[in-house]
C-alpha cells in the first residue's frame, strides 16, 4: 500500500431494529408489527445499505412476543421478499414479560440465523452458568450467530470474564455496547462509548453499538471510524439529527451508508456479515 492508498477497512455491518419490543403506532405509524410489515421494511433497508435486520413479533394486542410459530411466519415473510440477502436477527428480550428458560426456549425451538441474547437476563448470577454454558454449546453446535448485549463498563468486564472461563462457548461473539436505557427522552451521545471501549481495550475484536435519540448518527458514525459496526432503527429512536420524525427506518440507515461513504468505509452485504460473525476465535 502506497501513501495514496485508503486505509484497509473492514467493511460496515449497519444492522437495523425496526420495531423493538415497546413501540407501537402509537409512536410512528410506519412502525413495523406484522410479518408482512416486517417484510416490506426489510426491502427498504437492504436496498439503503443494511446487513442485517434485528426482529421482534408481535402477539394480537401488539405486546412483545417471544413465540416460535411468530417468528417463523416473520422469518418466511422477510425470506421471501429478500431471500438471503439479509441476515435475519430475532431477539431473546424478556421486556419484563419472560424468565431466562423460555428466552433460552423460544431460541431452541426457532433455530434462528442469528439472535440477540443480554447477558444480564441469559446469564443472571453465577448459579445460573451451569445451564448458560449447555445453552451457549448448543447455539455452537447449530451455528447461531450470537450477539451478547451489553449495557454498561461492568458488563463489559463480565462478558470477558464469562468468555475466558468457558460459560460462552468457544467461537466469534458480536457484543452490542447499548449507548444509553430504554427509557422515555433517553439521548445518547457518542462520549457514552468511551466506558466501553476503555474496558474492552483490544479484547473484543468485533463490535457494535446502539444508541437513543437524535443523536444515534453521530454516534453511529463515530462508531464507524473506531472499527466498529452499528444497529439503528426505530426500536432505539424515531428522530432525524434534526429532531424531526423519520420517515422509515431505512431513512435512518441511509444516513448512516452516506457518512461511511464520507469516511472511505465500504459496507457489508449479508455474506460479509455471515463471514466475520462465523469467525473462530
Amino acid at each position: 500500500m502506497n501513501a495514496h492508498s485508503p486505509p484497509l477497512w473492514t467493511p460496515l455491518i449497519i444492522s437495523n431494529a425496526p420495531n423493538g419490543a415497546s413501540r407501537t403506532r402509537a409512536d410512528h405509524p410506519a412502525l413495523p408489527m406484522t410479518a408482512a410489515e416486517l417484510a416490506r421494511n426489510a426491502a427498504e433497508v437492504l436496498e439503503a445499505g443494511c446487513a442485517l435486520v434485528h426482529i421482534h413479533v408481535r402477539d394480537a394486542e401488539g405486546r412483545h412476543l417471544l413465540d416460535a410459530a411468530a417468528y417463523q411466519d416473520a422469518i418466511a415473510a422477510i425470506r421471501a421478499e429478500v431471500g438471503q440477502k439479509l441476515v435475519v436477527q430475532i431477539t431473546s428480550e424478556a421486556a419484563g414479560r419472560y424468565k431466562t428458560p423460555e428466552q433460552m426456549a423460544v431460541v431452541r425451538a426457532v433455530r434462528p440465523e442469528a439472535v440477540s441474547l443480554a447477558l444480564r437476563e441469559i446469564v443472571p448470577d453465577d448459579a445460573a452458568e451451569t445451564e448458560a454454558a449447555a445453552f451457549f454449546a448448543w447455539l455452537r453446535q447449530e451455528r447461531i450467530f450470537a450477539q451478547i448485549i451489553l449495557y454498561s463498563a461492568q458488563d463489559v468486564t463480565r462478558y470477558l470474564a464469562l468468555k475466558a472461563r468457558g460459560v460462552l462457548g468457544e467461537g466469534q461473539d458480536f457484543p452490542l455496547f447499548v449507548l444509553g436505557r430504554y427509557t422515555q427522552g433517553q439521548v445518547s451521545h457518542p462520549a457514552d462509548l468511551l466506558p466501553f471501549k476503555a474496558e474492552a481495550e483490544d479484547a473484543i475484536g468485533l463490535w457494535s453499538m446502539c444508541a437513543f435519540g437524535p443523536r444515534e448518527n453521530a454516534c453511529a458514525l463515530v462508531v464507524a471510524g473506531l472499527g466498529g459496526h452499528v444497529r439503528v432503527g426505530f426500536e432505539n429512536n424515531l428522530l432525524t439529527p434534526e429532531g424531526a420524525l423519520a420517515a422509515n427506518n431505512a431513512v435512518q440507515v441511509r444516513r448512516v451508508a452516506e457518512g461511511a461513504a464520507l469516511i472511505g468505509r465500504p459496507l457489508a452485504d449479508a455474506d460479509a456479515a455471515r463471514a466475520m460473525m462465523a469467525r473462530v476465535s
